[in-house]
């Protein structure tokens, strides 16, 4: 294999437009750049440099209580071995092994070793999303964590991970174990899952499994069962809209939900489905969701859909009847949609029985490089007589590549 230099990237830029409850007016400009280095060695092993962030200004009213914000999602140097899926990152990365969905910065390594065995391992200091956080949503000063599997690429995977965080004075801020399956029994079924437990709490966090299976080539079957503890599952979080502080979350609900998919294509390009879904809250009590829906899609075309679905629970807010209906097109180097949602309350909301929200949309690619794309949606439900967003984005992607002996091509 010849060495292989390459660099790209992408720019997004998007205007926001909306007027909040109190009449203040938010027109927010956010600039993404996402940027990728690689050098792809001649023994089939690489060294690449990935980095992501992105910047806001406010045109008009405050979005919080500055004028602007920024933030660097991700910045790491990652080395990918030509053998046995070796891979060292350095640096700002989000980590998903087993129990853990963290951005760190620090160190991540994996490697596969023989008879299918791999093993994962992290350590860093985490990384808060809240652009004001409070000191009860500061999470832990430092993280780390692993996980061991074993596959057989045909018929399952096993995995059993643990993650833990300290405070700066060392003290236990989480503490989590897991273990998560892929089986295959058969060529037409598949099953995943995992369950978590918090040690600190002593309590099972999560229990999440599915089943799916194709027993025709038409249908398709999912069913899934999960069972979540608020108390354990929630437990020190570092996102303020999940934390019981604010007590918009109950510590002491507990739920299971079960669901079933049924999902039919007749004909080329279009499938039907039903779904139902239970849940059984211990506090807010129970509800049901379910309904049925239709899809027609012609790649690079046009795209139709139409659906109707049925909530029935103790409030008033989940008792309702939702209507969607959505269709695009493709014109030459044009595109155009529309998507139309209603959604009708067996009583009224704050004077409202029907909520509805109609978007469309528009784009234009000049070429390979540059498309511009805008959305408009009108709205009016228990919250808003009547509201109006608008957003405009501006995408450039870029890309270099170099080989060995010099050659240079561009787009």
């Amino acid at each position: 294999m010849a060495a292989d230099y390459s660099f790209s990237g992408e720019s997004s830029t998007l205007f926001l437009m909306r007027t909040t409850i109190d009449k203040k007016n938010i027109f927010p400009a956010y600039e993404y750049l996402r940027l990728n280095m690689t050098n792809n060695l001649s023994d089939g092993s690489g060294v690449s440099f990935y980095l992501g962030a992105w910047g806001r200004a406010d045109l008009a009213d405050k979005t919080t209580d500055k004028y602007t914000n920024e933030d660097l999602q991700y910045a790491y140097l990652s080395y990918k071995a030509s053998k046995n899926n070796t891979i060292v990152n350095v640096g700002r990365q989000f980590v998903t092994e087993g129990v853990a969905a963290e951005r760190i910065d620090g160190l991540y390594l994996r490697n596969d070793f023989k008879y299918g065995i791999g093993a994962a391992a992290f350590f860093g200091h985490t990384v808060i999303t809240e652009p004001n956080s409070q000191p009860i949503y500061q999470g832990g000063a430092l993280v780390y964590g692993t996980r061991i599997s074993q596959t057989d690429k045909k018929y399952y995977t096993v995995g059993l991970s643990a993650l833990k965080s300290e405070r700066e004075n060392n003290s236990p801020y989480r503490e989590e174990e897991g273990v998560d399956i892929w089986l295959r029994p058969h060529q037409q079924v598949d099953v995943t899952g995992r369950s978590t437990y918090n040690s600190i709490t002593n309590g099972w966090m999560e229990h999440s499994y599915a089943l799916s299976t194709n027993p025709l080539e038409q249908l398709r079957i999912v069913a899934d069962f999960s069972q979540i503890n608020y108390r354990d599952y929630l437990f020190n979080m570092t996102t303020s809209a999940l934390s019981f502080a604010n007590r918009l979350i109950d510590p002491n609900e507990k739920l299971i939900a079960t669901g079933v998919i049924l999902s039919y294509s007749p004909i080329k390009n279009l499938t039907v489905s039903a779904d139902y879904k239970y849940h059984d809250y211990e506090i807010a009590k129970n509800a049901n969701y379910y309904g049925v829906k239709a899809a027609y899609s012609f790649p690079d075309s046009i795209s139709a859909g139409f659906g109707v679905h049925r909530m029935d629970g103790k409030t008033g807010r989940l008792r309702y009847t939702e209507y969607r209906a959505y269709a695009s097109k493709r014109i030459g180097v044009v595109n155009v949609s529309a998507d139309f949602t209603n959604v009708g309350y067996d009583a009224q909301i704050n004077g409202v029985k029907n909520s509805f929200a109609i978007t469309g949309s528009a784009g234009y690619k000049f070429n390979e490089k540059l498309k511009i794309g805008a959305d408009l949606e009108y709205s009016q439900s228990p919250d808003f007589d009547n509201e109006v967003r608008g957003l405009l984005k501006v995408t450039y992607a870029f890309d270099t590549r170099r080989g060995e002996g010099g050659d240079k091509h561009e787009k």
